[in-house]
């Protein structure tokens, strides 16, 4: 699927969709700013705040972003080690900016993680400290929690441990550049070798995933962007450099869980293997679009072969998703849970990078630190187990709708100087997978036009896979609201 920028074009749109976008913050009852408690708390917290032994500051850590992003969780410092590998992947030390039960405490529970609407985002904490004093800015030494993961020649891991430690990066990266210094072997000398080991590492780390039974949906990203004073919707395709540093993530949260179940205290992000009646479908359907997904191949490696620019296998990466339900989160103290793996990654797994934009990496890097140097596990931390999976829940439900009320606000303003046009669709779903119907009752499917590419839904039991032509008949932004019909046959002459 081709990169597509595509904006708004008429004026009197863009001030509805303005108006639509800025008021998805009073509909979900999005926090507006921190009380002044919450952020005398955290001036307070970060004028007396110091750095912690060992000093790391030598190691030449960098950190990738998306564009644009000032919330810096993770730097990474990759070497070799004899026909192996060392990780040194370092973590916002969120812990020590945020006192147990304090102001900021509470909040952050409140709040369960960073939500992104287009053009501003709700923090979990207040920017002050999640783009300062906590955020892994390049050349500023910063408090981390820093792991240090021993990898075989094959990428498998050998040893893990993390501590607190002060680190700094040399340089702040994102995707494309990363991607563009790799393929033209032009990056600085400084990161050279890390960017190196990590396209190097993450190819091995995929090739493990695919031999125990992991799974990634690569589904091109569909996002809203504020850009020029205007919004403006995105359709891109992962670099590969994206999926090498999200297996950096993969196994360091796997890490985290090896090290919380030795202990026997902490919290997993769980999901079942699907269902043999989802399998079975999924199955029938790949047969059915032409890719046959064969007996032999997981299906982690079976998503790996799938070509998105081909409508039918793109219909097949949106229909994966049905195997990737019922992820959650299963906290323990004293005794390992029955339950212990999240299915799409086909191993003990736990959220432990991303503490700046998500409440649960706070709790399993602390516990994680004392288990892996034989204190105490802190009592605050084992005392919010229990009540984090219900708020992780609500939060991440909240994340999808505002994120998906956004994106279909900007695809209505799009379309909506062209109802009554005819587009080149891909059906990705029927109503028997997208269970959907309109009001009246009559069956819709869900498609995807060409150009720009919007997705929405069509009257009508269509089929999957297929190339469909189709009309536009509603595009209404207050509404959120995209609906097309099939085209009539274009009628010819005797």
């Amino acid at each position: 699927m081709p990169y597509s920028h595509i904006g708004v074009r008429s004026s009197a749109a863009q001030q509805t969709l303005t108006r639509a976008l800025e008021a998805l913050a009073v509909e979900f009852k999005l926090p507006d700013g921190f009380d002044p408690q919450v952020l005398a708390e955290v001036n307070q917290v970060i004028a007396g705040h110091t750095l912690p032994d060992p000093d790391l500051t030598a190691l030449p850590f960098i950190t990738i972003d998306p564009p644009g992003s000032q919330d810096l969780d993770q730097a990474m410092f990759l070497e070799r080690d004899g026909d192996g590998y060392v990780v040194h992947y370092a973590i916002a030390d969120v812990p020590s900016f945020v006192p147990a039960g304090g102001p900021l405490d509470t909040e952050t529970r409140r709040r369960g993680q960073t939500i992104y609407t287009p053009g501003n985002r709700i923090p979990l904490h207040p920017v002050p400290l999640s783009e300062g004093a906590a955020s892994l800015f390049a050349n500023d030494p910063r408090s981390a929690f820093v792991w240090e993961i021993h990898l075989a020649a094959d990428a498998t891991q050998t040893s893990a441990k993390v501590r607190r430690a002060t680190v700094q990066s040399v340089a702040k990266l994102d995707y494309a550049q990363s991607q563009d210094m790799l393929d033209a072997g032009n990056a600085p000398a400084a990161f050279a070798g890390t960017l190196a080991l990590l396209r190097e590492i993450g190819t091995k780390r995929i090739e493990l995933e695919r031999a125990r039974g992991g799974a990634s949906l690569n589904v091109p990203a569909q996002e809203v962007e504020f850009v020029d004073g205007r919004y403006v919707l995105q359709f891109r395709p992962g670099l590969p450099v994206e999926d090498w540093n999200a297996q950096i993530s993969l196994l360091t949260g796997m890490a985290a869980a090896q090290v919380m179940l030795a202990g026997k205290v902490g919290i997993l992000r769980t999901m079942p293997a699907p269902d043999a009646g989802a399998v079975a479908a999924y199955r029938l359907q790949t047969v059915a679009l032409g890719k046959p997904w064969d007996e032999t191949m997981a299906y982690g490696a079976y998503l790996r072969t799938l070509d998105t620019s081909d409508p039918r296998q793109l219909a097949l990466m949106h229909a994966a998703a049905t195997l990737f339900r019922g992820a959650g989160y299963t906290p323990f103290n004293g005794t390992v849970p029955e339950e212990v793996t999240q299915a799409a990654v086909a191993a003990p797994y736990a959220h432990a990078t991303a503490p700046l934009r998500r409440l649960v990496d706070r709790f399993v890097l602390a516990i994680c630190a004392a288990l892996c140097s034989g204190a105490e596990v802190p009592a605050w931390a084992v005392q919010a187990l229990d009540a984090l999976p219900e708020i992780m829940s609500a939060s991440n439900q909240l994340a999808s709708r505002v994120d998906r009320a956004a994106i279909d606000t900007v695809e209505a303003a799009l379309l909506s100087h062209r109802v009554g046009t005819e587009f080149d669709a891909v059906v990705l779903a029927g109503p028997r997978q997208n269970g959907h119907t309109t009001k009246a009752g009559a069956a819709r499917s869900t498609i995807q036009i060409a150009e720009p590419a919007v997705t929405g839904y069509c009257v009508g039991n269509l089929q999957p896979g297929t190339v469909v032509r189709v009309k536009l008949v509603t595009a209404d932004i207050a509404r959120r609201t995209v609906q097309f019909v099939p085209a009539a046959p274009t009628q010819t002459g005797s």
